[in-house]
């Protein structure tokens, strides 16, 4: 029986991933916990029960403090009785002395209180060693699979060690957690609660990029690649910064790996997310435009009081520098933490130009102030006498100038007179009124000319020939729209041949042979 009890008490440690000690330690006190329920012992005893680990044997121990006058005998003995049982030795008042007792089968009741005690102990000595275990590891990278998820919060089980917890918050946007699913996650809060530790654990910790990359690139691993920043945007697009401490070593190239393998890695790993890896420098302006990757900028104008930079791209990168919604501008300025405004060549070149013309209209707006004001002071100055000498100068300068202007006038009006060769004004009405009369009796004599050139015998009727019938349609008269009829056209207008597939038709007919319709050809 003793080395079936050792056994059962290996199986649990070992199916609890406990020590040994623990699991004894656990099994003494629900034994205590059963003697004391005993009737035979008492309650409000003090017992203590000793198991041994490498026999099984169970040692049962009373436990009372040594007083002056007893009121408990379970609990207290006077100076006396305990120098009776311990002789030799000597006591004071207040010092605990142990009686070994006979250890007994307990009832049913005390077993059952002991295997509650026994479950009630090993779940707390479970819940220290895990807070033990991961209290120290916040910031740790565990694989974790999802268990079942409730109101948004997920429950991961990491290594079948520990329960985690993946809140909302935690949560990638793009993500889709299934039960089942293995995925790499970051330890970023260990708590004690009334339940146990809780694990919070994160899918979108910039920390966790940083991990992943420590596990792919042993550069970065061994310290000859660092990362100096690290801006994300989780599930999306995110972009790292990393600077060679050792000569000679692309950080870049280092992080992507041979043909992208590493940092495909870990894009896989945090299902297609896109990284841009660039390259850290002290020079701002030079780091600013890398973080613009994968941009190429023309110019980085830096304001460092207040921290801000002005970068021009060209025309046709505006839209890439930018991004999708500002994206890569947003996550330039985080990783830099520099305000970033872009924009065109074009749009500097406007303004440029905009200044430019403003600083010229000023100063011609200057120099027209300056001589209005001068003239505005100088009549204050001067005195009455060379104000009216000023007035009667600019009168004379307005009749010469209105004078000038009569002698133009009067030399067009004769000038007027002489093409018109001496006439007066109703003698010119009179010869334009005669000339429109002859232009009238010109347009009429020749309207007369044209209608006596047409030729009247194409009104005649031309004679039938072989007796045919003699009236003759308008449209054989003119020849043209015969063409038009039989749903071809010809150039120039010619008479229409008969069609030699046509059969034979009645004499007289439109159809007929020779005759109108037939096709025959027409005289004239």
């Amino acid at each position: 029986m003793k080395s079936d009890f050792l056994i059962a008490v290996t199986q649990l440690a070992a199916e609890r991933n406990l020590p040994q000690d623990m699991v004894v330690s656990a099994v003494e006190a629900a034994l205590a916990s059963a003697y004391r329920k005993d009737g035979a012992s008492g309650a409000q005893s003090n017992i203590r029960v000793h198991l041994d680990p490498n026999t099984g044997e169970v040692e049962v121990f009373q436990i009372r403090t040594v007083v002056d006058e007893v009121t408990n005998d379970l609990a207290e003995i006077t100076l006396a009785e305990a120098k009776k049982i311990r002789k030799g030795q000597t006591f004071a008042i207040g010092d605990m002395i142990e009686e070994q007792l006979s250890a007994h089968a307990a009832g049913r009741i005390a077993a059952q209180t002991a295997k509650q005690v026994v479950f009630q102990r090993l779940r707390e000595a479970e819940r220290e060693l895990v807070y033990a275990e991961f209290a120290e590891k916040s910031g740790e990278v565990y694989t974790a699979t999802v268990q079942r998820g409730f109101g948004g919060v997920i429950t991961m089980d990491l290594n079948g060690r520990a329960s985690a917890v993946l809140p909302p918050s935690e949560q990638s946007p793009l993500e889709r957690y299934r039960p089942g699913m293995k995925m790499k996650v970051i330890i970023t809060e260990v708590t004690r609660t009334q339940r146990g530790p809780e694990i919070i654990v994160s899918r979108t910790h910039p920390d966790l990029l940083k991990r992943l990359f420590e596990m792919e690139v042993p550069e970065i691993y061994n310290g000859i690649v660092e990362i100096r920043g690290i801006a994300r945007e989780p599930g999306s697009r995110s972009k790292v910064a990393v600077y060679a401490r050792q000569d000679g070593v692309d950080p870049v190239g280092a992080c992507v790996g041979l043909r992208g393998i590493r940092i495909q890695n870990i894009v896989n790993e945090l299902q297609g997310e896109k990284i841009d890896v660039i390259q850290w420098s002290r020079d701002l302006s030079v780091y600013i435009s890398h973080a613009l990757s994968p941009a190429q900028p023309l110019r980085v104008d830096l304001n460092e009081a207040e921290q801000a930079a002005i970068i021009v791209v060209p025309d046709r990168q505006l839209s890439l520098a930018i991004g999708r919604e500002g994206q890569n501008a947003r996550l330039a300025a985080k990783l830099t933490n520099w305000k970033i405004d872009i924009k065109s060549s074009t749009e500097i070149e406007i303004e440029r130009m905009r200044i430019q013309i403003e600083g010229t209209v000023a100063e011609r707006e200057t120099a027209e102030t300056e001589p209005t004001e001068a003239v505005a002071v100088a009549p204050e100055a001067a005195d009455t006498e060379e104000a009216a000498e000023r007035a009667a100068a600019i009168a004379a300068e307005e009749a010469a100038i209105m004078a000038e202007l009569e002698a133009e006038a009067a030399v067009q009006a004769e000038e007027v007179e002489e093409t018109a060769g001496g006439l007066s004004a109703e003698e010119l009405l009179a010869l334009e009124s005669l000339d429109q009369i002859d232009e009238e009796i010109e347009e009429i004599i020749v309207e007369e000319v044209e209608e006596d050139v047409i030729d009247d015998d194409i009104w005649k009727v031309p004679e039938p020939i072989g007796g045919g019938p003699t009236i003759r349609f308008a449209e054989d008269i003119l020849g043209a729209p015969q063409a038009r009829r039989g749903g071809g056209r010809r150039r120039g207008g010619g008479p229409r041949r008969g069609n030699a597939n046509r059969g034979p038709r009645r004499p007289g007919g439109p159809g007929a042979q020779g005759g109108p319709a037939g096709g025959g050809d027409f005289p004239g």
